[in-house]
């Protein structure tokens, strides 16, 4: 059976599709699964085990008008490349009009996507000739586990212990992590001040605040972690910490989950690299603010998120401006706790207070 996943981006998207993908695999060993993606999101997907072939596309081209030679040349080697293969079935788990316009243009004799209520844009049902219907409220990866189980009318695992993440990491990646914590030390935590959104982001003066605090309680150093246009962001946090306690970064994406999976603990909010921390199986600690952690967030019981419940208009929220804006009014002390908190739950807080003592 021959299928094609169509998840376009972003990075965090393409994560939470990651375990749909793999229980998929395992369940139907002999299928050759094929993905498109948008080719600045395509990194993590790359030599990925699972796929048969990643097609990469950059559908900001396709939509150019008029287009240039160039345009028109890289376009058709983008739709010869869809159609190589005739695939029995695509699975649409983005639930635009963009990503139902690519399923439509592979070919695929059936084209599934989430029911009505769930598309991000309703009038892309118009060229799937399936819908599944998933649960309400529910975690992003658990509803694109339902609809591929729904596509494929097999029964596919729901429970967090048994999703699995393929990502490939080569030798180049795990020496970009190695040398990271060459500069830091082999016990230290990942902070991640970066975000989509304006109104994700906690304030950077206060995770330099944070870093303080982790190296003082825990003798945790701290990886200032920073992606394209964010290192500014990163060295202010850097500046913040008045006792050294930190140092900034900038991984590529498969630098940073190599190095996720060496870190003691990680602190980000709704972003990419907090998906990529869930991913490599960091312990994490989420700072959430206009989205929810139960759809977004980590869905391991033992991760711990940082919100503010006493704030009303949070519900449905998902604003990227806001002039109001105290959804990440969150304290320096709140989320140090919580990674205390989630550091006993992994069982190291032992560890980490045997080093602080051992450098006092």
């Amino acid at each position: 059976m021959k299928i094609l996943f169509v998840k376009l981006g972003s990075i965090g998207d393409i994560v939470h599709t990651l375990p749909a993908l793999a229980a998929v695999r395992r369940v139907l060993p002999g299928a050759r699964v094929s993905w498109v993606v948008e080719r600045r999101a395509a990194e993590i997907l790359r030599d990925n085990p699972f796929l048969e072939s990643l097609i990469e596309v950059d559908t900001k081209g396709l939509r150019r008008w008029p287009m240039s030679g160039e345009t028109l040349t890289a376009t058709r080697r983008q739709l010869r490349r869809l159609r190589a293969s005739p695939f029995d079935l695509s699975i649409d788990f983005q639930g635009l009009l963009k990503s139902a316009f690519v399923a439509r243009l592979s070919g695929a004799r059936r084209r599934a996507g989430f029911d009505r209520a769930h598309l991000r844009e309703p009038a892309s049902r118009l060229l799937l000739t399936e819908t599944v219907r998933v649960p309400e409220r529910t975690h992003i990866i658990r509803k694109n586990l339902a609809l591929a189980s729904g596509a494929l009318g097999l029964e596919l695992p729901s429970v967090a212990d048994s999703f699995e993440f393929p990502i490939a990491v080569s030798a180049e990646h795990e020496r970009e992590a190695a040398n990271i914590v060459q500069r830091i030390g082999e016990r230290f935590t990942i902070l991640n001040p970066g975000g989509g959104w304006p109104t994700k982001l906690w304030d950077p003066e206060r995770f330099g605040g944070l870093a303080d605090a982790l190296l003082s309680e825990f003798g945790l150093r701290s990886v200032v972690t920073y992606g394209p246009g964010e290192r500014e962001l990163a060295e202010r946090v850097v500046e913040s910490s008045r006792r050294g306690a930190a140092v900034a970064a900038g991984p590529s994406l498969k630098g940073f989950y190599a190095l996720a999976r060496r870190a003691a603990v990680y602190v980000g909010g709704d972003t990419g690299p907090t998906h990529l921390a869930v991913a490599a199986g960091a312990p994490v600690v989420g700072l959430f603010g206009p989205t929810e952690w139960w759809r977004n967030g980590s869905p391991r019981a033992e991760d711990v998120c940082v919100e503010r419940t006493d704030v009303g208009c949070r519900t449905d929220c998902h604003r990227r401006a806001c002039s109001r804006w105290v959804c990440m009014d969150i304290g320096v002390r709140a989320v140090a706790e919580a990674v205390g908190e989630r550091l006993r739950r992994a069982g190291r807080v032992s560890e980490a207070f045997e080093v602080s003592v051992g450098g006092a």
